[in-house]
């Protein structure tokens, strides 16, 4: 058996805002595995600034190892990359591809087959509110019924507006609103946003302050009229029994799971499991992957069967991204035959 892999940087059409700043590219690494004439590929994306294992040597330090140990197999592995959760991502990928009987199959359903589409939210990123605007329009024509909204990097007025403008529009029944402030309110201010944000009937929001303040996000969490979904929170944490402190200890009413960022599929599979047990909603997301990870994601994501919208996109972020079989046709995506 033998392993190795390639860097690749996608290359945004246009410089995708976060809170935490704006990506213009974005680095990924496809891994391939040979073995008896077969091959399979796995691509390890760790999130620029907020993957804890987005560090200076990361091909030195894992990448070649991996590599150089790939004989051991895909459970011993993962073990060994607890806390490289991109890695175990796309070594994941890797052995699956190896085993697939039709190319790029890894999770054969009736999604697969191209039968049926798997529900997603809207996403208009960060910009200016002219931008903002042209988004929430054309996502709106596309069929979109879930749109979800990155807050936190204009001013809060602005985007309160640009809510309100799009519920007094639509009603909760037509449109529901979801909103992602990637920890930019401070814990003095949040609960009054919330509250603010709550009046205009939105579904959730997702990681309202910065991750790490457990004891500020609990009581904001008892508090907030808004439900609260915890996101960068889950980043880090491979645990079980952390995880299930976690949980105990904030009570959010969701959890947001991405695959490359919290290790796949075991890691993100023990969340979902503790979150059921404990009565707290979940979806998935995709964080920036390209073509080859984000497939990977879309397969599994449809084998959990969960009817709310996923949080996955179509890699059509980038002018230089991998070949999909993915689409996206009112509101939902689709796997093209």
């Amino acid at each position: 058996m033998k392993a190795t892999f390639q860097k690749y940087t996608l290359q945004f059409k246009r410089p995708a805002g976060t809170s935490r700043g704006v990506l213009t590219e974005k680095p990924t690494w496809l891994l391939t595995i040979e073995h008896n004439g077969r091959r399979g590929i796995g691509e390890c994306s760790p999130l620029p600034g907020l993957s804890i294992d987005d560090i200076s040597d990361y091909e030195r330090s894992k990448l070649l190892w991996t590599c150089a140990h790939i004989s051991l197999g895909k459970e011993a592995l993962w073990e060994q990359l607890k806390s490289y959760p991109s890695i175990q991502f796309g070594v994941e990928q890797a052995f699956l591809s190896l085993e697939a009987e039709q190319e790029g199959v890894l999770f054969p359903s009736p999604f697969t087959e191209g039968q049926v589409p798997i529900p997603i939210n809207g996403l208009i990123w960060m910009g200016d509110k002219h931008y903002m605007q042209q988004q929430i329009r054309e996502k709106l024509s596309q069929g979109f019924h879930c749109i979800k909204m990155k807050i936190g990097a204009i001013d809060f007025e602005t985007e309160y507006q640009l809510l309100k403008n799009i519920r007094q529009e639509y009603a909760p029944s037509d449109i529901e609103l979801r909103v992602d402030a990637n920890g930019a309110f401070s814990p003095l201010e949040a609960l009054e946003k919330l509250k603010r944000l709550s009046d205009l009937e939105i579904h959730s929001i997702e990681q309202p302050i910065r991750a790490g303040q457990y004891e500020q996000m609990a009581r904001l969490c008892e508090a907030s009229p808004l439900p609260i979904a915890l996101d960068e929170e889950l980043i880090g944490v491979a645990c079980p029994e952390r995880k299930k402190e976690i949980l105990q200890w904030i009570r959010p009413a969701y959890i947001i799971l991405k695959p490359s960022l919290i290790g796949v599929y075991r890691g993100s599979e023990e969340w979902i499991d503790l979150a059921e047990k404990q009565g707290i909603g979940w979806w998935v997301t995709s964080a920036l992957e390209g073509n080859v990870g984000l497939s990977a994601i879309v397969q599994w994501t449809y084998t959990l069967k969960n009817p709310l919208p996923q949080g996955l996109g179509t890699g059509s972020l980038y002018t230089n991204n991998f070949p999909s079989p993915l689409e996206v046709k009112n509101g939902g995506l689709w796997w093209l035959k």
